[in-house]
């Protein structure tokens, strides 16, 4: 309860105002001690008479009754006009209410905001039974670096005109992969995100889950122009890999990779103040090394993404390294 900041009385001084109203005091007196009219005294001892400490409680100043209520065929009306997207005053002036009553009405029927008359798509979580099922394959555009930057300085004037100009570090870029069912990740850093660069890391990728003992069958990317071209498609046909792309503008498709990229990127990315990015490259295994088989992964319950993969206690020892 918030109780105003010049309140005399809380629930606990009610009662003590009961209280010494029924060992023996005056509703004057007790009313005098406690800073309040004899009248304020009067009530909250007939209300702990009647309904003990429960009644010593603030209620709502809301009316019991109300004698002039919207009348439900307004109620409809308003509604009906809501949900053809007309305005809050709009409808006001078209039902002759006032634009308080629409409001009020628009906020009973949970209609206040636009976004309320699109229905919510309902979030669909999959997750494939066995390892090396999909892969998700996606890249992250960073910024190369020579020296402490702007997230750890501040200063972004120097950086944007010398990038605007041609004359910065320019850019890399993350090429990642995640299984689906293991949350079993892979990255390695490229100078572009053209097919050559997608095709190379797509073998890569597929070469490190062989060493693990998973065999890839699927490759999820989105519409980027290296995973439209002929040499990915080739790529994935020698590898007999089944290629499927994400619906155009729809980023949760691919869900586990993007989720990953965040995490890389809080947790390996910009988490230190590399002074060059051969330091932030160096860092990137060792990072890898940490996320598959010691970090707890929040989608697989708490587990690590290497559990996943039921190895034996040779296997761990052969590849735990």
């Amino acid at each position: 309860m918030n109780i105003h900041k010049n309140a005399r009385l809380t629930p606990i001084g009610r009662e003590r105002l009961a209280m010494a109203v029924l060992n023996g005091q005056t509703p004057e007196a007790a009313a005098r001690a406690a800073g309040v009219c004899p009248r304020t005294a009067r009530k909250w001892l007939a209300r702990f008479k009647t309904e003990g400490t429960a009644g010593l409680a603030d209620r709502s100043s809301r009316p019991h009754r109300l004698y002039r209520t919207t009348a439900p065929d307004s109620v409809d009306e308003i509604i009906a006009l809501r949900r053809q997207r007309l305005c809050g005053k709009h409808i006001a002036k078209r039902t002759g209410a006032s634009p308080a009553t629409v409001s009020r009405v628009l906020r009973r029927a949970g209609l206040s905001r636009m976004k309320n008359l699109d229905p919510v798509e309902p979030v669909r979580r999959y997750e494939r039974a066995n390892p090396g099922e999909l892969i998700h394959i996606d890249i992250k555009k960073l910024g190369r670096i020579d020296g402490i930057g702007h997230r750890i300085t501040g200063d972004r004037t120097r950086q944007s005109n010398m990038r605007a100009r041609g004359e910065g570090p320019g850019w890399e870029f993350t090429h990642v992969a995640i299984d689906d069912h293991s949350r079993i990740a892979f990255a390695k850093i490229k100078p572009d995100e053209k097919a050559v660069s997608a095709v190379a890391f797509l073998k890569s990728a597929v070469a490190y889950y062989q060493g693990l003992g998973v065999k890839v069958e699927r490759v999820m990317t989105d519409n980027g122009s290296c995973y439209k071209s002929f040499a990915f498609a080739r790529a994935c046909k020698r590898l007999k890999l089944r290629h499927i792309r994400t619906k155009p503008y729809t980023p949760k498709t691919n869900g586990k990779a993007e989720r990953f990229i965040q995490t890389a990127l809080r947790e390996w990315a910009y988490a230190k103040a590399y002074s060059h990015s051969d330091r932030r490259t160096d860092e990137l295994f060792r990072w890898l090394h940490q996320y598959n088989w010691h970090r707890p992964h929040g989608g697989i319950h708490a587990k690590t993404p290497i559990s996943r993969l039921g190895l034996t206690e040779d296997n761990l020892l052969r590849f735990h390294t």
